[in-house]
């Protein structure tokens, strides 16, 4: 009976969101109500578990995101991303400009948001088609496919931030194997499918043309990647050197609070408030910030909406009971995962809900099956990445840069993140079956 009750949950909250369009964290809030009386909870303990339940999602990553949120501002007013995008043009030439694109994604990626990456890089992608008279689709679908990689699978990103916190996973080793299955991910979903996208020869949408930054306008080469590294630097610092040191010696407290997601985003933001000055007043550098807070409220509201769900169905024992069904099903728990995930997804249309979502109703098969959390976390990150279609914000914000058509759109866009998803499953279970 909880099941059913909580298949008709899932199933209401994906009808209130996509055919009523209720606002995401009120769908969230009447569907944790609904389940709740179901579920046979007093009206009273289901408001405690919804307020607990946002609490202790939003406690542990509201920081991060708002961080991150200013990161992606700073690198993105100060040309750090135009500055290594050409620098990587300038490494391999404009005949293999969809490889410069390609890494460059991945590399701006890691510690920004999605929508942030697109916004930096997609406006480059269209100058260098125009400049260079290349097919934009060709040379920029590699970048969105690193974009998306690093949005679905890598934490300090919000779903995956919030699924390792769930799960009490290791972050450092989480993005280690994480970057380990991005790669050959990316090079399937965006070098490989890409080489079959040259014949989309229509022309971008020309008013998102980058303003072109002089030379001197820009930061320098080492001052760019080392910003928005410097977050990946300081938790692989912590992950790799930490396990050889003493236990509470100052320097493995250091690293270990250096590495510590909050804390290593704190420092990337410090240091890009005052290298990325260019001459300008800190009072000028640090006002955009508060808009870069507004671009991510939203997040806020969500993610303490799916963690009131996810409250509510604990107290009310799902979560047992999903245990219980595990102890005898024939599916990996990976593979559970990433379905859950993929069905969320295409139901809803975002990797955001998708992920934070199905991390609350998988819960309880990391005791039961003692599987790894971290590849847990992956291959929920890979199921939130399939087929974005019309119900997808990202998806209309492609397509309004690169002017396709709907059919076109489709057959482009929905099956690169379709390989994205699966590529990103079958590189757990071959990484599973290397690492036990």
């Amino acid at each position: 009976m909880p099941l059913t009750i909580t298949l008709l949950g899932i199933l209401a909250l994906i009808a209130l969101i996509s055919v009523v369009r209720l606002h995401t964290f009120l769908a969230f809030l009447a569907v944790s109500m609904g389940v709740g009386l179901a579920l046979g909870l007093k009206p009273l303990v289901i408001l405690e578990a919804i307020q607990t339940g946002i609490g202790s999602t939003l406690g542990s990553i509201t920081s991060i995101i708002a961080l991150g949120a200013m990161l992606g501002k700073l690198v993105a007013q100060s040309g750090a991303a135009q500055r290594i995008a050409v620098n990587m043009m300038e490494f391999v030439g404009t005949r293999h400009a969809r490889w410069a694109f390609m890494v460059t994604g991945f590399l701006v990626g890691l510690p920004l948001f999605y929508s942030v990456g697109f916004m930096l890089l997609a406006p480059l992608v269209i100058t260098v088609a125009y400049r260079y008279k290349l097919p934009a689709l060709y040379i920029g679908l590699p970048m969105l496919a690193s974009l998306s990689v690093t949005q679905g699978y890598l934490p300090p990103h919000p779903a995956p931030l919030a699924i390792v916190k769930q799960f009490n996973a290791n972050m450092g080793l989480t993005l280690f194997y994480g970057i380990i299955v991005a790669i050959p991910a990316i090079l399937i979903s965006g070098a490989l499918f890409g080489l079959s996208l040259k014949k989309y020869t229509t022309l971008p949408n020309p008013a998102f043309i980058a303003a072109d930054l002089q030379e001197d306008q820009m930061p320098s080469s080492t001052v760019s990647f080392l910003t928005v590294l410097l977050p990946i630097l300081l938790i692989g610092v912590s992950t790799l050197v930490v396990p050889f040191l003493p236990d509470d010696t100052f320097i493995q407290q250091l690293l270990l609070f250096l590495g510590e997601p909050v804390v290593s985003m704190f420092c990337a933001v410090l240091v890009a408030t005052f290298s990325l000055q260019r001459g300008k007043s800190l009072s000028e550098v640090t006002h955009p910030l508060t808009d870069a807070i507004k671009d991510v409220a939203l997040l806020f509201l969500i993610f303490g909406g799916a963690g009131a769900l996810k409250q509510v169905l604990t107290a009310g024992g799902v979560n047992q009971a999903i245990a219980d069904m595990m102890q005898n099903s024939a599916l990996h728990p990976y593979v559970l995962g990433w379905g859950m995930a993929a069905l969320i997804r295409v139901s809803v249309g975002s990797s955001t809900v998708s992920g934070i979502t199905t991390a609350g109703f998988v819960t309880p098969l990391l005791t039961v099956t003692g599987v790894d959390p971290s590849l847990m976390v992956l291959s929920i990150g890979a199921g939130s990445m399939m087929f974005s279609h019309v119900n997808d914000t990202g998806f209309w914000l492609f397509r309004e840069y690169f002017q396709l058509s709907m059919t076109d759109t489709l057959k482009t866009w929905s099956i690169m993140e379709t390989l994205v998803s699966i590529s990103g499953l079958a590189g757990v279970m071959v990484l599973n079956s290397i690492i036990t």
